[in-house]
């Protein structure tokens, strides 16, 4: 437990991707802070920009040792990305794992031995040394792997339902919606009343949410996509959406729908729309062109970004507890996840299968066992 083996991106200033494998010593863990045996990390669409960057992934190479991948980085694009050039960067949002040593701390001691999962963006390695404040206590019986999302999708999913009654909604919009958080979210707002429109682009994924109990999906594929939408915004009264796609028309879209819904019944001149406010929060990056807005929805509207780890620091410390506590009580049920496959730090580094899991295909979702 020494030294510990960990991947590391670096985009250098001559443009060259460098993704490494390599050994870093683990030092000794303060009072607050325990080492976990990470044997679970998934590979979450939002870990793949720290990983990669913009490097073309199609021209990657494998040193002959497997343990450092190269590929091109556009010039044109390094001047955007001047903070992190040349900087070996710990990647991996999240995992879970066994404490195997702990501080003195009565909360760092409390935990050891057990099975938590982890949010330390440096958890594609063997061994992470973490403040116990950043650790999920899972039930005893709970596996790494059933353990390895449990702060990503989860806690997410939760926090847009929180952000709906914080705001004063009452019903959401969510796309890419057939994706391991959408699923959640369904689940979530099943069981706690909240109507919830659902956007997808594919017939077997109108399916997949469908037999789940999903009642509003909408395929934006459908020649009947926008009609579909407004009626769906019109039954469930949602005024809050939530895009993992960001670019395209998509945001616009959805606040057409809510506008459409919020102006149907006004009387006399109509200049500055809806007063109900509408709002799309973008929290995903799937789509990289530019978002366009076509402003036909009045004067009551936003769009702006949502990031989880802001929205933890809203709510009480005692809220986040309750949050935690929910996620471990339903890991095995609501917040489950199935996984395509189980790599080692090796085989995460194969270009070919690199090229898989950059995908983020539906359906599809890989987990790192850096001790495999």
């Amino acid at each position: 437990m020494s030294t510990s083996q960990q991947l590391f991106s670096n985009i250098t200033s001559a443009g060259q991707l460098e993704f490494s494998l390599l050994d870093v010593d683990m030092p000794a863990p303060k009072s607050h802070e325990v080492v976990v045996k990470i044997e679970a990390a998934p590979i979450n669409p939002s870990d793949m920009w720290p990983m990669f960057g913009p490097a073309d992934l199609a021209s990657a190479t494998l040193s002959d040792d497997g343990r450092m991948l190269t590929a091109p980085v556009h010039p044109g694009i390094l001047p955007r990305m001047k903070s992190r050039l040349d900087m070996a960067l710990p990647v991996g949002n999240e995992g879970a794992g066994t404490v195997v040593a702990a501080g003195d701390s009565p909360a760092a001691q409390a935990l050891l031995g057990k099975t938590v999962g982890v949010l330390s963006g440096g958890s594609y390695a063997q061994y992470n040394n973490v403040p116990a404040q950043r650790c999920l206590a899972h039930h005893d019986g709970t596996s790494a792997a059933q353990a390895a999302s449990s702060f990503v999708n989860p806690l997410t999913a939760l926090a847009m339902v929180d952000t709906m009654r914080m705001e004063g909604h009452s019903a959401l919009v969510h796309t890419a919606a057939a994706s391991s958080l959408g699923q959640m979210l369904v689940k979530i707002c099943l069981a706690e009343g909240v109507p919830l429109v659902n956007i997808v682009r594919k017939d077997e994924q109108v399916e997949i949410l469908k037999s789940i109990g999903a009642t509003h999906v909408v395929n934006s594929s459908s020649e009947s996509y926008k009609h579909d939408l407004t009626t769906a915004i019109e039954e469930t009264g949602a005024t809050l959406a939530f895009d993992a796609t960001g670019g395209g028309e998509l945001a616009s879209d959805i606040l057409t729908a809510m506008e459409y819904n919020g102006s149907k019944d006004a009387v006399g001149f109509n200049t500055y729309g809806s007063p109900t406010r509408k709002q799309v929060y973008i929290y995903g990056g799937l789509d990289t062109s530019p978002t366009v807005l076509k402003r036909a929805y009045g004067m009551s509207w936003g769009v702006g970004g949502f990031l989880l780890m802001q929205f933890l620091g809203k709510i009480t410390p005692e809220r986040v507890g309750e949050l935690h506590k929910r996620v471990a009580d339903e890991i095995q049920t609501t917040f489950a996840t199935d996984f395509t496959d189980v790599l080692s730090l090796s085989e995460a580094m194969e270009p070919a299968t690199i090229l898989k899991y950059n995908a983020k295909k539906t359906g599809e979702k890989f987990l790192i066992n850096p001790n495999k």
